[in-house]
């Protein structure tokens, strides 16, 4: 099968994980007999640095060229970087909202998984960890706070900003029904996250995932409180399956999430529009005091490739063995600095994604 792919490494470690994550793509088409055609984009602060802008029409147009999307991290040093000094809708993140609302990626998938190989890295009590937790957290991504209509004026002589948190149905509607589609593959339990006690638009949220949920009397659904999520998420994780959430709530909860795992550079991403075509990231950033040190850990790069092969190009065989491939070389006790523990081998970031690749 010949699939096109859109690859865009963007700032920081992003071209050091996204080049790793790419070695297990072709070692998965080198094994099932598949060719993959790379298309190599710019978007972030190393666009701005060529274009001037974050995202050009040339990108989005080469990325709906393409049957999925590989990216690695966006952004840089908010305090020194001169990308932080332009207007915020010419700043690296503004390329990152646009290609979401361009490709229509409305729905955010995030795998939170504790490998028991990684059991000592998680940062929470060891009777906690030890019973383990595989969650998934999907979230909203083109509507909502980050959306909205925002503005800074004088109102009686007082600087002001108003951010506006709108929702509809349909957008509600339908990350809903994502959320019950992949909870039926999972442990079918769905839990909604919002802040109905205070916000309409939370309200909203709630009456629709209730009607949503009418269609799937397999699949448990529960409502929670955002702010008690964040407690939650801590205290017994392994109690989520899937949890659905909006735009703000889902960036915050995931990246908690994300830190429980033992390190944010173990998670990756999938945003996905009405069809199959996604966009596949690791959920951790740019992290600039380590780029081009070689230091950093792909895998959160090379599970988002997996989830590539999984999600866009139904190849659950191919994705497993990615999946698989990543267990065996932690089972070997291979370790990047950031999840290091006694006992087991420092390696670098391509040297990771080197042993990866060969156990594909």
């Amino acid at each position: 099968m010949e699939k096109k792919i859109a690859v865009i490494k963007g700032d920081g470690i992003g071209p050091e994980i996204v080049t790793e994550a790419v070695k297990a793509l072709d070692a998965a088409a080198e094994k099932f007999g598949h060719k993959f055609e790379y298309t190599q984009l710019l978007m972030g602060g190393c666009s701005i640095d060529v274009n001037g802008v974050p995202l050009t029409e040339e990108t989005i147009a080469a990325c709906k060229a393409s049957d999925a999307v590989l990216m690695g991290s966006i952004g840089g040093d908010t305090t020194t970087s001169p990308w932080y000094k332009l207007p915020a809708d010419k700043r690296p993140e503004a390329g990152l909202l646009g290609i979401r609302k361009a490709l229509g990626l409305f729905a955010n998938l995030r795998p939170c998984l504790l490998y028991p190989q990684l059991s000592e890295a998680c940062p929470l009590k060891k009777e906690i960890a030890d019973k383990g937790f595989d969650m998934l957290i999907m979230r909203e991504l083109t509507g909502g706070l980050y959306f909205g209509q925002r503005k800074t004026e004088t109102v009686d002589g007082l600087e002001t900003a108003v951010d506006t948190l709108i929702y509809n149905e349909n957008e509600i509607r339908r990350i809903a029904i994502k959320a019950f589609e992949v909870a039926r593959k999972r442990r079918c339990s769905v839990i909604s996250v919002d802040k109905a006690n205070v916000l309409d638009s939370s309200r909203l949220w709630r009456k629709i995932v209730n009607e949503v949920s009418a269609d799937y009397p397999d699949v448990e659904l529960k409502h929670m409180l955002v702010d008690n999520a964040a407690m939650q998420l801590v205290r017994d994780p392994a109690q989520f399956d899937v949890m659905v959430t909006e735009n703000m709530f889902g960036d915050i909860l995931s990246d908690e999430a994300s830190m429980i795992t033992g390190s944010i550079g173990m998670l990756p991403s999938a945003s996905l529009n009405e069809t199959k075509f996604g966009l596949y990231e690791p959920s951790g950033g740019s992290a600039p005091d380590i780029a081009g040190q070689n230091k950093a850990n792909p895998i959160a790069a090379i599970l988002s490739a997996a989830m590539l092969l999984r999600y866009s190009f139904d190849m659950t065989e191919e994705a497993d063995a990615v999946e698989n491939a990543v267990r065996q070389t932690l089972d070997e006790g291979y370790r990047t600095g950031d999840i290091m523990s006694e006992g087991c081998t420092l390696v670098s970031c391509s040297e990771m994604g080197t042993l990866i690749a060969q156990r594909v």
